[in-house]
């Protein structure tokens, strides 16, 4: 895999020279490869958003280097809008971003300013929109006459319809009923699926990460501490509880199970995988038929 992101010894400071310094991202160096989907977990406070907004140029880093595709994004600083189109950014509750007078007028926006015009540009509102599950009635609609879920997915689309390299999402998930959460995650993944881009994904719900994500990267008191494939991270299930963060409930129902002696797979991250995992103990134990 070729790499999309890296990140050199990257960190920022707030309020820097003043008495409320605060140190939020600290020596992080990592690579990102072209096509995967990377988990993003940490407790709230632990620098994941700060440095996610370092990722496409809204905070320069007051340490250390952003490379996109190998070169500095701050190089030219009068270019930094540039990297925006190539690393898109939705933000914790996007509907409250939504302005224009219709939906589709909105989901063009980005799109429009990266320089796509007529037919280009209404495939890629067109596209998006299906991406994201809106329908083709609800474009020429206001967008403040959608419901929460209908708004979340139009601001998630104004950003894919610029088909950034790199789709970083800050909580998409958050707020949404059970079944908005599903269906949400079900189209990122699909949207990962079909265009082959980078996608961030930054989450409190461990199971929605375990789901989805090739690798997972962990923040804990401004510093990574730890990014590998996904079963490997949620496999130290001691660690990340003793940073405040929860593995995945059904990963530690079979641990438990571990623990009492059966014998069960040693990382089971989904119901899916558990169900498997369980089938044959049960039919072994005379548990069914």
């Amino acid at each position: 895999m070729s790499c999309v992101l890296e990140l050199k010894n990257i960190g920022f400071t707030y309020g820097r020279g003043t008495p409320f310094e605060k140190r939020a991202v600290d020596g992080v160096n990592l690579t990102i490869n072209k096509g995967e989907l990377v988990g993003v977990i940490g407790h709230t406070g632990s620098g994941k958003s700060t440095l996610m907004q370092m990722l496409n140029g809204l905070l320069r880093p007051t340490d250390g280097q952003v490379l996109l595709d190998g070169k500095d994004i701050w190089e030219q600083p009068k270019k930094i809008r540039s990297v925006r189109f190539k690393v898109g950014m939705v933000f914790q509750y996007p509907e409250y971003q939504l302005f224009e007078e219709t939906v589709y007028k909105d989901i063009a926006f980005g799109a429009q300013n990266r320089g796509m015009v007529r037919g280009e540009l209404d495939e890629a509102v067109r596209k998006a929109a299906e991406f994201t599950g809106l329908s083709p009635d609800l474009l020429q609609k206001s967008p403040f006459d959608l419901s929460g879920g209908e708004k979340r997915r139009a601001a998630i689309a104004g950003v894919i319809a610029m088909d950034p390299e790199v789709l970083v999402l800050d909580e998409p998930t958050a707020g949404l009923d059970p079944m908005g959460r599903e269906v949400l995650l079900s189209q990122i993944v699909r949207y990962h699926k079909e265009r082959k881009n980078t996608v961030l994904l930054v989450s409190h719900s461990m199971e929605d990460i375990a789901r989805v994500a090739d690798r997972v990267m962990v923040m804990n008191k401004s510093r990574l501490v730890m990014l590998d494939e996904t079963r490997k991270v949620f496999s130290h299930a001691a660690e990340l509880e003793k940073m405040g963060l929860k593995i995945p409930q059904i990963t530690k129902i079979i641990q438990e199970l571990r623990g009492r002696g059966f014998e069960l797979p040693e990382s089971v991250l989904t119901v899916d995988e558990a169900f498997a995992a369980l089938l044959p103990l049960l039919k072994k134990e005379g548990k069914i038929w």
